[in-house]
């Protein structure tokens, strides 16, 4: 409550990630805090271990959010399906145990279909999660080999029929402008991906991430930049088919879907991030903070269990607010009402004033009344659009 060069009127909804940050391998596009566990597997006693960090850095942060409900609890990493149902039980009975959380609140695991086997999808539900976001980047295998995923396209379809039996809601994760991917190839793996009906999916265009082995060693034959866009209409239009909405730049949701912890985000809502790696954004009546846990899993379970793992804590400055509300909120396209922009930067509208007049001079949003929204073109041309809020 000490005094700051903010002046918010209310908190925005508050949300819980987790960070679990193993996986079987690093894929060469992937720049996640996450690293190969050796032998694939990990431990009771290591998931366990790493679980009492997990606690401990929750501890140390409960009074940050002191009161405040959660909303949605989002488990991330690497790759949480390592741990076992009974060790995620565990967790999340712990987590109820110290925060309130929302009678509906959305709970959802990452899972990839080369650490599935048959009904261990139905455990973690009936360890309490209720979405599960399905990594499978694609269904055809000689794609699967240049991503450097360790399934396969058989196990990617097990994977996805058994979340489709156990989760009213789940999502699916493709990518697309692979290397030597065409518009054939993409409308296959769209095919199969829209046979399960998911009434979630998410597509994302690969990108050569800094500090990533792609990076480095960029692929070959990789689409031109014309061809991406002729996949992203080809994204739009078979998804519109089957009643997907897209809501979000790379997300597609039927009625009732919509990923909440992601809109959480996208909307400058507020998060808690536990874990090796993890980044927190928490607002207060006066101030905005950013917080990053440390990075090594090792160092962050010692760190973390003497209440010392957060790296870095810093008040978002009143300058950098404008970006980092828009980054977020243009990727919806919809928009937002101008008055939330206020509500949780604590700044008022004149603060963003030219930029929205170039940004609609240049017909890259509309205003109607208190109403923001990207155009067609705006959404096209995103980052040129979030610029201008620098």
């Amino acid at each position: 409550m000490r005094p700051g060069t903010l002046q918010l009127q209310s908190l925005p909804p508050l949300s819980l990630y987790i960070h679990l940050p193993w996986c079987i391998k690093k894929c060469p596009y992937c720049d996640f805090n996450s690293h190969e566990q050796k032998g694939n597997e990990l431990s009771a006693k290591e998931q366990q271990t790493y679980i009492d960090a997990l606690l401990s850095d929750l501890d140390q942060s409960l009074g940050l959010i002191w009161g405040r409900k959660v909303q949605s609890i989002f488990i991330g990493g690497g790759t949480p399906s390592l741990f076992n149902p009974e060790a995620i039980d565990t967790l999340l009975s712990q987590i109820r145990a110290r925060l309130p959380l929302v009678a509906d609140c959305e709970i959802t695991l990452e899972a990839n279909p080369g650490t599935f086997e048959k009904d261990r999808f139905k455990s973690f539900k009936l360890a309490g999660v209720n979405r599960l976001s399905i990594g499978v980047q694609s269904f055809n295998d000689s794609n699967l080999k240049s991503l450097g995923r360790v399934h396969n396209a058989q196990q990617a379809i097990e994977a996805v029929q058994e979340a489709s039996v156990n989760f009213e809601t789940f999502n699916i994760d493709l990518m697309y402008a692979l290397p030597d991917q065409d518009l054939k190839a993409l409308a296959l793996d769209l095919k199969q991906a829209l046979s399960f009906t998911p009434p979630h999916l998410s597509i994302y265009h690969l990108t050569l991430e800094a500090n990533t082995y792609f990076a480095k060693y960029p692929p070959e034959n990789l689409p031109s930049d014309d061809s991406a866009y002729e996949m992203l209409d080809l994204i739009t239009e078979m998804t519109q088919a089957v009643g997907l909405d897209r809501y979000e730049v790379s997300a597609f949701s039927k009625k009732n879907h919509r990923c909440f912890h992601n809109l959480n985000y996208w909307g400058f809502g507020d998060y808690l991030g536990i874990g090796a790696g993890a980044h927190s954004k928490l607002s207060f009546p006066h101030r905005v903070i950013r917080q990053i846990r440390v990075r090594d899993p090792q160092l962050y379970i010692e760190k973390a269990l003497v209440h010392a793992c957060v790296a870095k804590h810093e008040e978002v400055s009143r300058k950098n607010l404008p970006f980092e509300f828009m980054l977020g909120a243009l990727r919806l396209k919809n928009g937002f009402e101008l008055k939330t922009y206020t509500e949780r930067t604590g700044l008022p509208i004149s603060s963003i004033h030219q930029a929205l007049e170039t940004a609609q001079a240049k017909s890259l949003v509309v205003l109607e009344g208190d109403h923001l929204q990207p155009t067609t073109l705006g959404f096209d041309f995103l980052n040129d659009l979030q610029s201008l809020f620098l």
